[in-house]
């Protein structure tokens, strides 16, 4: 079976750090894009970050860029969003995604219509 599961999220203060995990399982990764997308209530879905089944290719959204670092444990099959300088407006629920791909493709969609399997999500809230 299919799946990617999410984990890390949590409480944090501004200006704190989380790391999210988002852990494959019944595919590996050099098959499979992956991405990183947050909603908050009463606001649309947000591409935050990718990385291409190479590895080689990664995308950050304007607001996150500088703060946030995504990557891959091939080993571990997981791939992790290290979020820095957390502000109020990054509290959202967190979602990876997985999209398949040729072997080791440099494809990076940013869209979430793109994506075909999807984590339950892990809340992250951002407060003093």
């Amino acid at each position: 079976q299919l799946q990617v599961v999410e984990s890390g999220g949590g409480l944090v203060q501004p200006g704190g750090s989380l790391r999210l995990s988002c852990a494959a399982s019944g595919f590996t990764l050099d098959y499979y894009a992956i991405g990183w997308f947050r909603q908050a209530p009463g606001k649309e879905r947000e591409g935050v970050s990718c990385i291409s089944s190479s590895g080689g290719t990664i995308y950050y959204a304007d607001s996150v860029k500088g703060r946030f670092t995504i990557a891959r444990d091939d080993a571990k099959n997981t791939v992790y969003l290290r979020m820095n300088s957390l502000k109020p407006e990054d509290t959202s629920i967190y979602y990876c995604a997985a999209r398949r791909t040729s072997y080791s493709s440099g494809h990076c969609p940013i869209k979430g219509t793109e994506y075909d399997l999807w984590g339950q999500g892990t809340q992250v809230t951002v407060s003093a």
